[in-house]
């Protein structure tokens, strides 16, 4: 991994940054992402991000279905890409986590809440290495984590009205 400064989105204290950054540094990868879809736009939006190298996500956003949380979500399904972008269906552009991360392998999988697939949690490399048995396991075990908190209701609703002016959805604490 190569040192940069690093960036996050939301509060460091946040439980869903804690997870984030707890996985980036269990898999030894790069970049470890989560993803949201909203309620009325369904437009997705990155809200958390360990070892990013700007701050490019915050601005991104994807249509259902495009770019790999897009499919994540649309399909419910993990998506790995061995090597970006020679392994991707579609145009580079439609992936613009990848090219801004400068991502080169990634695995993502999707985040469940009431029954749904509803975000995407991404972790990659910057380099081409697949990924282990082990480092797909701490993923599932972190979505996991997340989806009990989300339905235990121990988290915010990230899936607010999406707010034009920040890209970015607005926050909100359930009652």
């Amino acid at each position: 991994m190569e040192s940069s400064q690093e960036y996050v989105h939301y509060d460091s204290n946040s439980p869903i940054q804690s997870i984030c950054e707890n996985v980036r540094k269990d898999c030894k990868v790069d970049f470890a992402g989560i993803a949201f879809e909203g309620k009325k736009s369904k437009k997705i939006c990155w809200h958390y991000a360990a070892g990013n190298r700007n701050e490019k996500f915050r601005r991104m956003e994807v249509q259902y279905g495009k770019g790999i949380a897009g499919r994540v979500i649309a399909t419910g399904r993990p998506v790995e890409i061995p090597s970006f972008p020679k392994d991707i269906e579609g145009k580079a552009v439609a992936y613009p986590i990848m090219l801004a991360e400068q991502l080169v392998s990634a695995r993502a999988v999707p985040i469940y809440r009431e029954g749904l697939p509803k975000g995407a949690f991404l972790i990659g490399r910057r380099t081409s290495r697949p990924f282990s048995e082990v480092e797909q396991k701490i993923l599932e075990d972190a979505v996991n984590k997340l989806e009990r908190l989300f339905s235990n209701n121990l988290l915010p609703d990230l899936e607010g009205e999406w707010n034009e002016n920040d890209h970015a959805f607005k926050e909100t604490e359930r009652e």
